[in-house]
């Protein structure tokens, strides 16, 4: 049965602002410095919901809003990420884009197609997506196709210039994964990526100075220039009807803990 595909309306923010902010039912994984990482097992053993919390004193949460919309910008820092590129635009707040990025070798590499929307709301500013077919960008054969049920960013602000990010994420990586991944992403891999965001935040101001400082489409629509689509061209994409690959046996490699891991 094909699902059709709904844009986020202002209930849906709502109750994914509710799920960044509640920890009832939520374990820490990892807390240390300004930085916290939750999961919750759901009723499937490989589909978990990550969800993380970092303090960014120094960094307005208009920064951060706008760092976590900058492609170009994400080329900079993301040294998880392969390509991304924006699709089509569906309305002034919601766009379907494509993003591949690296997994800890040697698994095979995931890529998404997803439906993004976003809302910034008073003091606090919101990004969520969900995985969706288009019909131009079917899965390609050297990743695996993985599925976001539901990923998203929740911004707080905690004055003029300090914020809070908050990233929660389920995702079924279309595979049966080894437990050293689970354990890896909750205790190294998550808590790099926040700091990561965190510095490229920090030097993201001095960066847009030099690199067309007025262009911001994700605030200014009139500037958004990518082709219209329209939301019946896609389909929700349903976990059940991708490959699913058995890397539950894959050892993990003894290597300098992977390129992407460096301290940079």
């Amino acid at each position: 049965m094909m699902m059709p595909v709904q844009i986020p309306d202002d209930s849906d923010f709502a109750s994914f602002k509710e799920q960044c902010l509640s920890e009832e039912g939520w374990t820490v994984r990892y807390n240390k410095g300004s930085v916290t990482v939750w999961c919750r097992d759901e009723e499937s053993s490989t589909v978990q919901k990550l969800k993380m919390r970092i303090v960014c004193k120094d960094v307005k949460a208009e920064t951060l809003y706008d760092v976590l919309h900058d492609t170009s910008y994400r080329k900079k820092w993301d040294t998880n990420m392969i390509d991304t590129y924006d699709i089509g635009r569906l309305t002034v707040n919601a766009d379907v884009g494509y993003y591949s990025w690296k997994c800890p070798t040697p698994l095979k590499n995931r890529d998404f197609v997803t439906m993004r929307s976003w809302l910034p709301l008073g003091n606090d500013f919101l990004i969520i997506n969900y995985s969706v077919k288009h019909p131009q960008h079917p899965p390609k054969k050297d990743y695996v196709r993985a599925v976001s049920l539901l990923t998203g960013y929740l911004i707080q602000s905690n004055g003029a210039s300090s914020s809070t990010l908050y990233y929660l994420t389920q995702v079924d990586p279309r595979g049966s994964l080894p437990k050293w991944v689970v354990n890896r992403v909750s205790q190294f891999v998550a808590p790099k990526a926040m700091k990561k965001i965190y510095k490229a935040s920090l030097k993201y101001p001095e960066w847009k100075r030099k690199h067309e400082p007025s262009l911001k489409p994700w605030m200014f629509p009139e500037q958004n220039t990518l082709p219209c689509i329209s939301v019946s061209e896609l389909v929700l994409q349903r976990a059940d009807s991708l490959e699913n690959i058995d890397e539950s046996t894959v050892k993990e490699e003894k290597t300098a803990q992977n390129s992407d891991d460096d301290e940079n």
